[in-house]
């Protein structure tokens, strides 16, 4: 123990003092041999101590080292590497590695050759050595295993690497250790354990460096990266000029060039900067671009550099000497475009064609309008618009473009309506509640086990919530809400990032039967979505903002252009592209990217009465209709870096009051893909019982009741129809359905078996907190003697324990049968629910079984 403790006395003095290595701090290392035991003494002559060396030398074919003592050895071939324990990693000031210099065992007693340390050689001879790159990643392999050992260089922590590398067409990487291996294709990725994220300055991973088996032991990695540099250190090749640069086509404003692509860098090319002269003009992805606003009669210098993803640039391509035309050579418009048709349709694109334009210089291409918009340019008689909405006319027009600028007349006018959202069927959307998997133990598994999965469409993950300081989306948080729901402030800074993307599941809980181990960076809820769409692949996730207690920022983040940007884009960054906050080694960048489809806005309610302490402003009416089509415009520009489009929809009031205060519903149906209806809470008592306490009523009844005492008579039928009357295709319109009751207690008979009549606050509910609401198969469960009746006239479904007992009012079968058999009447995309966990099975089968009935 004394001995020991020396030797960390030593290293700590001596690391205290040492310096980093680099070309003026060069050690020596001297090599002996007795026996078939190998011996290198590391020598400092410096005046400062060295932190951080590593041997390499060769031996002959067929020779091995082993054994190693005071370092670790790593052998490829007949090259070897010689690593220090950490008790050497430093070496003293005028000092050696003695008396704990490394020694290994050699199969044949022979000397090494080709001996470095450090990059320079083992004598002290020759050059100094370039410094290192500041990380590196140096592979070695025995057998199927092999092994990246991440160098740190610096004199600072590294905090986080991660190995990138392609292996040839057919081989697959297994079976890691002290990493986190995915593969896609050929491509592979290393992400550390929790215990080696880290590496210290001056050091490396081992001896907990990643290691992993190859399904063919002759394969070798190619393309190595290691925090997206080079492995070896070496600096990336910059992308190849582009070629043959030239111009097709030219007008007084505009050049059209083409060129032919160029030969990639060590990163792929990412675009083409097209200059005219020194002024970037524009960016493309492809190898043909349009400059435009030229000025007529003028001659301009053209090239193309190719940009990498890092940014890098190539040389410039060959220069090209364009000249505008006179538009005094040609003053006359192409003749119209005729016979323009739409050809075929998606729920976001419709393709057209028309017959061609003349003209006598040459039509240089077509402008296609929706409305007053111009939405694409073409050079043929064909074009697919994109970014439409679902279940919505448009009208197009046309307008030809000759060679000097002069546009014909408008086509004559088509109308097209894109397909519906879920085409020739019907959409099923399902909330699912984050906190879900603590009281009521329902799991995303659940959706799995329940057969719900495969009957929904759409999946809303129940809730987002915004900062209330910085006003954007809030992740990476766990704080719950205060128990008052009169608070103000009750959903202020409040989110649950443990359940989202940290908690882990085990095998029982998880869908695929795959539990966590805790070090994963994506686990939790997040995690159980990713595989529940990768078992249904048809399901679309969508995150849902805001809700009853989060709703209180939204007048916030809506009020400025500015708001609506910041707020827009932070939702996208953390929920479409996945770049959670880290929170409890889990999240980090891209880790939740692909899980969500679509974004679902839950506003409760744009300039009207909501949560106490919401926000609310008489702007909001407008703001609403401003937020949604950011929304749409950012996912719209996100659709066209992905290739994805992105689902928009809302949670809309069924009162028609709240409508007025906060909806433009005619403005908003262009943006939007679903407007899901508040089918449900018609009437209820609250928790708190500052609803309606004293009454019983319907929360979900399709038909007005006739025995309804109130002035306003809720309805789903009522609450539908505002939106057909703004003239809404129904095709855009889902009804609410209540997987869970309100309930009342010491409510009297009156001869109505309790409805409609008088009550004393909310009857007990499924959790303490939550009293007068219980799920479905809670309610039947844990109400003793509640009977159930259909009231037949209004279509709504209740039980009764009798005279001052409970009453609640819920869906079950039958009603969800009735309202689907209207909604197909009206026309309607589907249904909407609230939420899953109220259902073992039971009430989505009905949903489904009615919307495939005939």
């Amino acid at each position: 123990m004394r001995r020991y403790a020396a030797v960390l006395l030593v290293l700590i003095v001596a690391t205290a003092m040492a310096a980093p290595v680099n070309a003026a701090a060069r050690l020596t290392a001297a090599f002996t041999l007795t026996g078939n035991q190998g011996k290198f003494v590391v020598s400092n002559p410096n005046s400062t101590a060295v932190t951080g060396w590593s041997i390499y030398f060769d031996l002959p074919s067929g020779v091995t080292a082993s054994n190693p003592q005071n370092a670790t050895i790593a052998q490829n071939g007949t090259r070897v590497k010689l690593t220090p324990l950490f008790y050497i990693n430093t070496v003293r000031a005028n000092g050696n590695t003695e008396p704990y210099s490394p020694t290994f065992t050699l199969s044949s007693a022979v000397q090494p050759t080709s001996c470095s340390i450090n990059g320079a050689n083992c004598d002290g001879s020759g050059e100094d050595p370039p410094d290192p790159s500041p990380v590196m990643a140096e592979f070695s392999k025995s057998g199927s295993r092999g092994t990246y050992v991440i160098s740190n260089n610096t004199d600072a922590t590294l905090n986080g690497w991660t190995i990138t590398f392609d292996l040839p067409a057919g081989v697959t990487a297994s079976s890691a250790d002290h990493a986190t291996l995915s593969q896609n294709g050929r491509q592979v990725t290393l992400t550390p354990a929790h215990y080696n994220t880290n590496v210290g300055a001056r050091r490396t991973t081992d001896p907990y460096s990643p290691t992993f088996t190859l399904s063919s032991a002759s394969a070798e990695p190619a393309n190595c990266r290691v925090n997206d540099v080079r492995c070896d250190g070496s600096a990336d090749t910059a992308p190849g000029a582009p070629g043959n640069l030239r111009s097709p086509v030219k007008t007084t404003k505009t050049v059209s060039l083409a060129w032919d692509a160029a030969t990639p860098g060590s990163l792929p090319i990412t675009g083409y900067n097209i200059y005219a002269g020194s002024t970037l003009k524009t960016t493309v992805t492809g190898t043909t671009a349009t400059v435009t606003d030229l000025t007529p009669n003028t001659e301009y210098s053209f090239t193309v550099k190719t940009v990498d993803r890092k940014g890098t640039l190539s040389p410039a391509s060959n220069a090209l000497s364009v000249k505008t035309n006179d538009p005094a050579e040609d003053p006359d418009p192409p003749t119209t475009p005729t016979n323009v048709r739409a050809t075929g349709k998606t729920s976001s694109t419709v393709s057209l064609a028309w017959n061609a334009s003349t003209d006598n210089k040459g039509v240089a291409n077509y402008h296609v309008y929706v409305g007053d918009e111009l939405k694409t340019t073409v050079t043929g008689t064909t074009a697919t618009v994109d970014g439409l909405s679902p279940s919505t006319e448009y009208t197009f027009t046309v307008r030809a473009r000759d060679l000097y600028d002069n546009l014909s007349p408008a086509s004559t006018p088509v109308k097209a309506s894109t397909d519906d959202l879920v085409a020739g069927g019907y959409a099923r959307v399902g909330y699912f509640v984050q906190w879900g998997i603590y009281g009521r133990q329902y799991f995303v598994k659940n959706l799995d086990t329940t057969g719900n999965a495969r009957k929904l469409t759409h999946i809303n993950y129940a809730f987002g919530n915004i900062d209330p300081v910085n006003l954007t989306c809030l992740h990476g948080v766990t704080k719950g809400t205060s128990s008052n729901p009169q608070d103000p402030n009750q959903g202020d800074g409040a989110g649950d990032a443990e359940a989202d993307y940290s908690r882990p599941f085990s095998a029982a809980q998880s869908v695929d039967g795959v539990g966590d181990t805790g070090w994963e960076k994506l686990r939790g809820n997040y995690n159980q979505l990713k595989k529940l769409k990768a078992k249904y692949p048809h399901l679309k996730v969508l995150i849902s903002l805001g809700g009853w207690t989060y709703s209180k920022y939204f007048s916030d983040v809506a009020k400025t252009d500015a708001a609506r940007k910041k707020f827009v884009a932070s939702c996208l960054d953390v929920y479409i592209k996945g770049n959670l906050p880290t929170y409890n080694a889990a999240g980090g960048p891209g880790t939740a990217a692909g899980i969500f489809d679509g974004i679902d806005l839950d506003w409760e309610w744009p300039g009207a009465e909501g949560h106490p302490g919401n926000h609310v402003s008489p702007d909001d009416k407008v703001n609403n209709t401003l937020l949604i089509a950011e929304f749409r415009k950012q996912l719209d520009e996100l659709t066209k870096t992905t290739g994805k489009r992105y689902e928009l929809t809302a949670f809309t009031p069924a009162d028609p009051a709240k409508i007025e205060a906060g909806w433009e519903l005619a403005k908003v149906a262009k943006y939007m893909d679903i407007f899901n209806i508040q089918g449900y809470d018609f009437h209820g008592s609250g928790s708190d019982n500052s609803w309606e306490p004293n009454r019983t009523g319907h929360q979900g009844n399709l038909y007005t009741d006739v025995d309804d005492p109130y002035n306003f008579h809720f309805s789903v039928e009522n609450a539908v129809q505002p939106y057909l009357d703004a003239g809404i295709n129904p095709r855009k319109l889902t009804i609410g359905l209540a997987y869970y009751g309100r309930g009342w207690q010491n409510v009297t008979d009156g001869g109505k078996s309790g409805e409609w009549q008088d009550a004393k606050g909310a009857a007990p509910g499924q959790f303490a907190e939550e009293a007068g609401t219980r799920g479905y198969s809670n309610l039947l469960s844990s109400v003793p003697n509640c009977t159930i009746k259909h009231d037949t006239q209004a279509v709504a479904t209740y039980c009764y324990t009798g005279n001052n007992g409970q009453w609640w009012s819920f869906d079950d079968a039958w009603s969800i049968q009735q309202k689907v058999a209207w909604l197909k009447k009206k026309n309607l995309l589907g249904a909407m629910i609230w939420e899953m966990s109220g259902d073992t099975g039971n009430l989505t089968t009905a949903l489904d079984n009615a919307l495939k009935a005939p």
